[in-house]
């Protein structure tokens, strides 16, 4: 609460620094929406549209970060599990508003979104369709969690009374989903329409 309450002080342009901070780490962070909403409740002057932009372009911005550091772990992948993140890149490249498109479904949930960006610094992927799929997605995700701000946040807080429990938890989640999403064979289920799994080793260690 006192971070809450600090960063409160500088009203929007303190809430936009907390969310690119947020936003920039891959593990051990809140997921975006609590953060917001916990800032509208302890203020609910906060104009919810607005709060909304700002906490997705903080959000956008600290992906932006995540997804450069991501990208210098790609020497360390495994040659077959490289190509095969190329295979799916080289299929969002085609299509026209593939990154764009596949940004704002996953921004407009709730979902932690370091599992893509994470995944898209792997794959190297360059597109503005990136950043604006997800900033659109996200600022309609978030001014539906803040708005619902009590009827969301009070019953996520009870089943995870240990805060750190639940953060771990969802990071563990995140962390299975990227182990999977690189072991999809990509040629297969896109040229055949069927899921085939490469072999799991994912670093080249």
């Amino acid at each position: 609460m006192d971070i809450f309450e600090l960063f409160g002080e500088f009203s929007y342009f303190g809430i936009f620094l907390v969310l690119i901070g947020v936003n920039a780490s891959p593990i051990l962070m809140p997921p975006s929406w609590i953060v917001l909403t916990s800032f509208y409740l302890l203020d609910p002057t906060l104009n919810i549209v607005l709060l909304a932009a700002v906490g997705a372009t903080g959000a956008t911005i600290g992906r932006f970060f995540l997804k450069k550091i991501s990208g210098l772990f790609r020497k360390f992948v495994g040659e077959e599990q490289k190509s095969n993140l190329d295979i799916i890149g080289d299929y969002l490249n085609k299509k026209k508003y593939g990154y764009l498109l596949a940004s704002f479904l996953f921004g407009a949930t709730p979902l932690p979104s370091n599992i893509l960006f994470i995944t898209y610094g792997l794959m190297r992927a360059k597109s503005v369709g990136i950043y604006v799929g997800f900033w659109f997605g996200r600022t309609i995700s978030y001014i539906i969690m803040i708005y619902f701000g009590n009827a969301v946040l009070t019953p996520f807080l009870e089943i995870f009374e240990d805060r750190l429990t639940g953060i771990l938890l969802i990071d563990g989640v995140g962390i299975g989903l990227i182990v999977l999403f690189a072991c999809i064979n990509w040629t297969v289920l896109i040229t055949q329409r069927k899921i085939k799994f490469v072999k799991p080793k994912i670093w080249r260690l």
